[in-house]
Protein backbone atom coordinates (compact mmCIF):
# COMPACT_ATOMS: atom_id res chain seq x y z
CA UNK A 1 0.00 0.00 0.00
CA UNK A 2 2.74 2.43 0.96
CA UNK A 3 2.52 6.21 0.79
CA UNK A 4 -0.95 7.71 0.40
CA UNK A 5 -2.22 11.11 -0.71
CA UNK A 6 -5.21 13.09 0.53
CA UNK A 7 -8.49 12.47 -1.26
CA UNK A 8 -11.75 14.20 -0.33
CA UNK A 9 -15.20 13.72 -1.86
CA UNK A 10 -18.37 15.60 -1.00
CA UNK A 11 -20.61 12.53 -0.84
CA UNK A 12 -23.95 14.03 0.14
CA UNK A 13 -25.42 17.30 1.27
CA UNK A 14 -28.82 18.79 2.07
CA UNK A 15 -30.68 19.24 -1.24
CA UNK A 16 -30.77 22.91 -2.24
CA UNK A 17 -28.91 23.85 0.94
CA UNK A 18 -29.23 27.59 0.47
CA UNK A 19 -32.98 27.35 -0.01
CA UNK A 20 -33.24 25.30 3.18
CA UNK A 21 -31.31 27.98 5.06
CA UNK A 22 -33.43 30.77 3.55
CA UNK A 23 -36.61 28.99 4.59
CA UNK A 24 -35.41 28.57 8.15
CA UNK A 25 -34.37 32.20 8.38
CA UNK A 26 -37.55 33.63 6.84
CA UNK A 27 -39.73 31.49 9.06
CA UNK A 28 -38.35 33.44 12.03
CA UNK A 29 -39.79 36.69 10.66
CA UNK A 30 -42.90 35.65 8.75
CA UNK A 31 -46.52 34.90 9.64
CA UNK A 32 -46.89 32.80 6.49
CA UNK A 33 -47.30 29.03 6.59
CA UNK A 34 -44.41 26.75 5.74
CA UNK A 35 -45.86 25.67 2.37
CA UNK A 36 -46.34 29.31 1.35
CA UNK A 37 -42.78 30.11 2.43
CA UNK A 38 -41.48 27.12 0.49
CA UNK A 39 -43.23 28.16 -2.73
CA UNK A 40 -42.12 31.76 -2.36
CA UNK A 41 -38.48 30.78 -1.85
CA UNK A 42 -38.50 28.38 -4.78
CA UNK A 43 -40.04 31.03 -7.03
CA UNK A 44 -37.18 33.51 -6.84
CA UNK A 45 -33.52 34.02 -6.05
CA UNK A 46 -32.58 34.09 -2.38
CA UNK A 47 -29.04 35.34 -2.97
CA UNK A 48 -29.52 38.89 -1.65
CA UNK A 49 -31.39 37.66 1.42
CA UNK A 50 -28.70 35.07 2.22
CA UNK A 51 -25.93 37.61 1.76
CA UNK A 52 -27.60 39.85 4.36
CA UNK A 53 -28.11 36.89 6.65
CA UNK A 54 -24.40 36.04 6.55
CA UNK A 55 -23.41 39.68 6.93
CA UNK A 56 -25.58 40.05 10.05
CA UNK A 57 -24.14 36.87 11.55
CA UNK A 58 -27.55 35.23 11.95
CA UNK A 59 -26.07 31.76 11.81
CA UNK A 60 -28.58 29.48 13.53
CA UNK A 61 -30.58 28.89 10.29
CA UNK A 62 -27.49 27.63 8.46
CA UNK A 63 -27.44 24.63 10.79
CA UNK A 64 -30.26 23.22 8.62
CA UNK A 65 -27.72 22.47 5.86
CA UNK A 66 -25.43 19.48 6.40
CA UNK A 67 -22.54 18.14 4.34
CA UNK A 68 -21.01 14.64 4.32
CA UNK A 69 -17.43 14.02 3.17
CA UNK A 70 -15.53 10.87 2.29
CA UNK A 71 -11.91 11.31 3.34
CA UNK A 72 -8.96 9.04 2.48
CA UNK A 73 -5.21 9.34 2.65
CA UNK A 74 -5.03 10.94 6.09
CA UNK A 75 -3.12 9.86 9.17
CA UNK A 76 -4.24 8.67 12.56
CA UNK A 77 -2.58 11.85 13.79
CA UNK A 78 -5.15 13.87 11.84
CA UNK A 79 -7.93 11.72 13.27
CA UNK A 80 -6.97 12.83 16.77
CA UNK A 81 -7.30 16.46 15.69
CA UNK A 82 -10.52 16.39 13.68
CA UNK A 83 -12.49 14.49 16.32
CA UNK A 84 -11.99 17.45 18.66
CA UNK A 85 -14.70 19.11 16.57
CA UNK A 86 -17.59 17.68 18.54
CA UNK A 87 -20.55 19.01 16.55
CA UNK A 88 -19.90 16.45 13.85
CA UNK A 89 -20.48 12.78 13.06
CA UNK A 90 -17.63 10.42 12.26
CA UNK A 91 -17.37 6.90 10.83
CA UNK A 92 -13.76 5.70 10.81
CA UNK A 93 -11.97 2.63 9.44
CA UNK A 94 -11.32 0.37 12.43
CA UNK A 95 -7.81 -0.94 13.14
CA UNK A 96 -9.54 -3.57 15.27
CA UNK A 97 -11.79 -5.07 12.61
CA UNK A 98 -9.55 -4.37 9.61
CA UNK A 99 -6.21 -6.13 9.81
CA UNK A 100 -3.04 -4.40 8.61
CA UNK A 101 -1.15 -7.71 8.35
CA UNK A 102 0.69 -8.03 5.05
CA UNK A 103 -0.96 -11.42 4.48
CA UNK A 104 -4.44 -9.88 4.86
CA UNK A 105 -4.11 -7.61 1.83
CA UNK A 106 -2.42 -7.43 -1.55
CA UNK A 107 0.08 -4.76 -0.51
CA UNK A 108 3.23 -5.54 1.45
CA UNK A 109 3.09 -2.47 3.70
CA UNK A 110 0.18 -0.71 5.41
CA UNK A 111 -0.82 2.68 4.05
CA UNK A 112 0.96 5.66 5.57
CA UNK A 113 1.37 9.40 5.18
CA UNK A 114 4.77 11.01 4.58
CA UNK A 115 5.08 14.53 6.03
CA UNK A 116 6.02 17.09 3.33
CA UNK A 117 9.06 18.29 5.27
CA UNK A 118 10.47 14.76 5.11
CA UNK A 119 9.74 14.58 1.37
CA UNK A 120 11.48 17.94 0.93
CA UNK A 121 14.68 16.47 2.38
CA UNK A 122 15.03 14.39 -0.76
CA UNK A 123 14.88 10.77 -1.99
CA UNK A 124 17.23 9.39 0.65
CA UNK A 125 15.08 10.74 3.47
CA UNK A 126 11.95 9.31 1.86
CA UNK A 127 13.69 5.96 1.44
CA UNK A 128 14.66 5.97 5.12
CA UNK A 129 11.09 6.77 6.16
CA UNK A 130 9.70 4.04 3.92
CA UNK A 131 12.17 1.55 5.39
CA UNK A 132 10.98 2.45 8.87
CA UNK A 133 7.38 1.84 7.83
CA UNK A 134 8.46 -1.52 6.40
CA UNK A 135 10.10 -2.40 9.72
CA UNK A 136 6.92 -1.52 11.60
CA UNK A 137 5.00 -3.78 9.20
CA UNK A 138 7.32 -6.64 10.13
CA UNK A 139 6.80 -5.94 13.84
CA UNK A 140 3.03 -5.82 13.33
CA UNK A 141 3.00 -9.09 11.40
CA UNK A 142 5.13 -10.64 14.12
CA UNK A 143 2.67 -9.67 16.85
CA UNK A 144 -0.26 -10.94 14.77
CA UNK A 145 1.44 -14.33 14.55
CA UNK A 146 2.36 -14.43 18.24
CA UNK A 147 -1.16 -13.41 19.26
CA UNK A 148 -2.70 -16.23 17.28
CA UNK A 149 -4.01 -14.58 14.10
CA UNK A 150 -7.53 -14.69 15.56
CA UNK A 151 -9.17 -11.65 14.00
CA UNK A 152 -10.22 -8.61 15.99
CA UNK A 153 -8.92 -9.98 19.31
CA UNK A 154 -5.47 -10.11 17.70
CA UNK A 155 -5.76 -6.87 15.75
CA UNK A 156 -6.80 -4.85 18.80
CA UNK A 157 -3.45 -5.58 20.47
CA UNK A 158 -1.17 -5.77 17.42
CA UNK A 159 -2.31 -2.27 16.35
CA UNK A 160 -0.48 -0.75 19.33
CA UNK A 161 2.74 -0.98 17.28
CA UNK A 162 1.32 1.07 14.39
CA UNK A 163 2.48 4.71 14.05
CA UNK A 164 0.62 8.01 13.87
CA UNK A 165 1.59 7.97 10.18
CA UNK A 166 -0.73 5.00 9.52
CA UNK A 167 -3.43 5.92 7.01
CA UNK A 168 -7.09 5.94 7.90
CA UNK A 169 -10.34 6.57 6.05
CA UNK A 170 -13.45 8.25 7.37
CA UNK A 171 -16.81 9.79 6.66
CA UNK A 172 -17.47 13.13 8.33
CA UNK A 173 -20.74 15.06 8.51
CA UNK A 174 -20.96 18.65 9.73
CA UNK A 175 -23.63 21.29 9.45
CA UNK A 176 -22.77 24.56 7.73
CA UNK A 177 -22.33 26.52 10.95
CA UNK A 178 -19.84 24.01 12.35
CA UNK A 179 -18.03 24.00 9.00
CA UNK A 180 -17.57 27.78 9.23
CA UNK A 181 -16.04 27.28 12.68
CA UNK A 182 -13.88 24.40 11.39
CA UNK A 183 -12.60 26.48 8.48
CA UNK A 184 -11.95 29.45 10.74
CA UNK A 185 -9.59 27.38 12.89
CA UNK A 186 -8.13 24.82 10.49
CA UNK A 187 -7.53 26.94 7.39
CA UNK A 188 -5.24 29.17 9.44
CA UNK A 189 -1.53 28.96 8.61
CA UNK A 190 -0.88 28.10 12.24
CA UNK A 191 -2.95 24.91 11.96
CA UNK A 192 -1.01 21.68 11.43
CA UNK A 193 -0.22 21.11 7.75
CA UNK A 194 -2.32 17.98 7.22
CA UNK A 195 -5.60 19.19 8.68
CA UNK A 196 -5.02 22.57 7.00
CA UNK A 197 -4.83 20.84 3.61
CA UNK A 198 -7.95 18.84 4.41
CA UNK A 199 -9.89 21.93 5.50
CA UNK A 200 -8.93 23.84 2.35
CA UNK A 201 -10.15 21.00 0.12
CA UNK A 202 -13.40 20.63 2.09
CA UNK A 203 -13.95 24.39 1.73
CA UNK A 204 -13.38 24.23 -2.02
CA UNK A 205 -16.03 21.52 -2.35
CA UNK A 206 -18.72 23.16 -0.22
CA UNK A 207 -18.14 26.54 -1.81
CA UNK A 208 -19.19 24.98 -5.11
CA UNK A 209 -22.34 23.53 -3.51
CA UNK A 210 -23.32 26.62 -1.48
CA UNK A 211 -21.34 29.64 -2.68
CA UNK A 212 -23.11 32.25 -0.58
CA UNK A 213 -22.91 30.29 2.67
CA UNK A 214 -19.19 29.68 2.20
CA UNK A 215 -18.15 32.54 -0.09
CA UNK A 216 -16.24 34.28 2.69
CA UNK A 217 -15.36 31.20 4.75
CA UNK A 218 -11.78 30.54 5.76
CA UNK A 219 -9.33 31.60 8.44
CA UNK A 220 -10.16 34.42 10.82
CA UNK A 221 -7.90 36.95 9.09
CA UNK A 222 -10.06 37.14 5.93
CA UNK A 223 -12.34 39.82 7.34
CA UNK A 224 -10.15 41.64 9.83
CA UNK A 225 -6.88 41.53 11.70
CA UNK A 226 -5.29 38.20 12.49
CA UNK A 227 -6.91 36.69 15.61
CA UNK A 228 -3.61 35.03 16.49
CA UNK A 229 -2.09 38.35 17.59
CA UNK A 230 1.64 38.05 18.22
CA UNK A 231 1.51 34.47 16.94
CA UNK A 232 0.41 35.64 13.46
CA UNK A 233 2.10 34.09 10.43
CA UNK A 234 2.51 37.62 9.02
CA UNK A 235 1.13 36.60 5.60
CA UNK A 236 -2.35 38.08 5.74
CA UNK A 237 -2.38 39.38 2.14
CA UNK A 238 -1.12 36.06 0.79
CA UNK A 239 -3.74 34.17 2.80
CA UNK A 240 -6.57 36.42 1.62
CA UNK A 241 -5.55 35.97 -2.01
CA UNK A 242 -5.41 32.20 -1.60
CA UNK A 243 -8.90 31.89 -0.17
CA UNK A 244 -10.39 34.35 -2.62
CA UNK A 245 -9.34 32.01 -5.42
CA UNK A 246 -9.70 28.62 -3.76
Amino acid sequence: MGAKKLRVNLLRYTPNPQEAVAMGAKLCYSAAGIEDLKHGIEAGSQDAFLERLMEFGHFSPIEHASFTFGIEGVSRSLLAQITRHRIASFSVKSQRYVSEASGAKEEEVFGYIIPPRITALGPEAVKEFEAQMGQIQEWYDGWVEKLGSSGKSTNEDARFILPNAAETKMMVTMNARELLHFFNLRCCNRAQWEIRALAAEMLRLVREAAPILFGEAGPGCLKGSCPEGKMSCGKINEVREKFKNI
